[in-house]
């Protein structure tokens, strides 16, 4: 059937797979255990990620990057969040795999030599500074404010949940610009800046969570942080149409790294059902094990078709919104079905630190809630598809 090769394995994406995963394989579950137990920050391993070449992977080459798709990189990211790191060690590299894209589209010659080869070799450690404590994912209501005073900005505002940003040197940061009130349409008047992450002017500080204890999340408190004109990406004003290219890119790699977690989960799982003997056989051979774990396998498979066909779509530059966004929807959900279950299946010692899987399940809910929640992607669905009135 025409169009099955977006499926199909190929002998680039194998050899992406298994390189990926022959660093992974060196950060075992009690490297990430210990991790999560003290919220240390992966450096070794987003080294060995950046030695193997693989930040720049859907990057330009002539930027240093790898210049593939976007279903490579998901490919990438899967295999990553697959791993014993699951979803700390995915977003421990996350932002270099799409948070570039703006700059790539928008950005001058000068700022993209300026900026994405030291993103490709891991030498620059940025943030993605976008949610706000009082807008949520309503993002034209930022607060957040860019003022221009002659050849520089001076921002301030609040930002939050934002990722990396103890380690960060650099953020890519969404601003208004022109009051909501002098735009013609709530999405006008938003700018997007590449700048250091001045920490004379920035105070980050870590918020407490459930899971992904090794990559800190954070409130911003930004206070007159001069931003250089030149830090500026494209027109000014223009910035919320700039950061919708990255975002159906962000749906897709975020369905590969629930995916990944989903299978990890799963297979600890399936090994424990093989290896657990209660009343003298293994509770692999009981059906109320192995028809939830089937589910899960089921599941995390459909996730993955309807991601390839997302990535294809827009890797050959077609419309992929709901593709993308029911890829994440579903991929998900997929992973915390799987990862619950895989709790439960253990047992007792499911809730143990000592087998994982609890640590996978913490990990697991994240991409249910963020970066777009599941009701929102319903929204948006049943508004583009359905054509149902749009109800937010």
């Amino acid at each position: 059937m025409k169009g099955l090769e977006a499926y199909a394995d190929t002998e680039d994406r194998i050899a992406i797979r298994d390189a990926v995963k022959a660093i992974c394989d060196k950060f075992d579950d009690e490297y990430w255990r210990e991790l999560d137990r003290t919220g240390k920050f992966p450096f070794e391993f987003t080294q060995a990620i950046a030695n193997g070449g693989w930040l720049g992977i859907a990057m330009p080459e002539e930027y240093g990057g790898g210049g593939m798709g976007i279903t490579e990189a998901c490919i990438m990211m899967q295999t990553i969040a697959g791993s014993a790191g699951t979803m700390a060690a995915a977003s421990s590299v996350h932002i270099n795999i799409f948070g570039p894209h703006a700059m790539v589209v928008h950005g001058t010659e000068e700022q993209k030599k300026r900026w994405i080869p030291s993103m490709v070799d891991g030498t620059t450690r940025a943030c993605f500074g976008v949610t706000e404590p009082d807008a949520g994912l309503n993002t034209t209501r930022l607060s957040t404010k860019a003022v221009r005073n002659g050849d520089h900005y001076v921002v301030n505002g609040r930002k939050m949940w934002i990722s990396t940003a103890q380690e960060a040197d650099k953020i890519m940061l969404l601003a208004r610009t022109t009051p909501l009130e002098d735009c013609a349409r709530p999405t006008d008047g938003l700018s997007v800046f590449f700048t250091d992450f001045n920490r004379e002017f920035i105070e980050a500080r870590e918020v407490e969570k459930m899971g992904r204890h090794a990559v800190d999340s954070n409130a911003l408190f930004i206070d007159n942080l001069p931003v250089p004109v030149e830090d500026r990406i494209g027109e000014e004003g223009k910035g919320f149409y700039y950061i919708l290219d990255s975002l159906n890119p962000e749906r897709m790699l975020n369905a590969a790294e629930a995916i990944g977690i989903g299978r990890r989960a799963l297979s600890k799982a399936a090994q424990y059902s093989n290896e657990r003997i209660v009343f003298d056989r293994p509770i692999g051979k009981n059906q109320a094990i192995q028809h939830p774990l089937a589910e899960s396998w089921s599941e995390l498979y459909a996730s993955e078709m309807m991601l390839l066909h997302a990535a294809s779509l827009y890797d050959t530059g077609q419309s992929c919104g709901l593709q993308a966004n029911a890829a994440k929807y579903l991929a998900a959900d997929a992973a915390f079905h799987a990862a619950d279950r895989a709790v439960r299946t253990h047992g007792g010692m499911g809730y143990s630190v000592e087998y994982n899987v609890e640590r996978y399940f913490r990990e697991s809910l994240l991409p249910r809630i963020a970066p777009v929640s599941r009701e929102l992607i319903l929204c948006f669905i049943a508004e583009r598809a359905l054509d149902l009135p749009k109800s937010y």
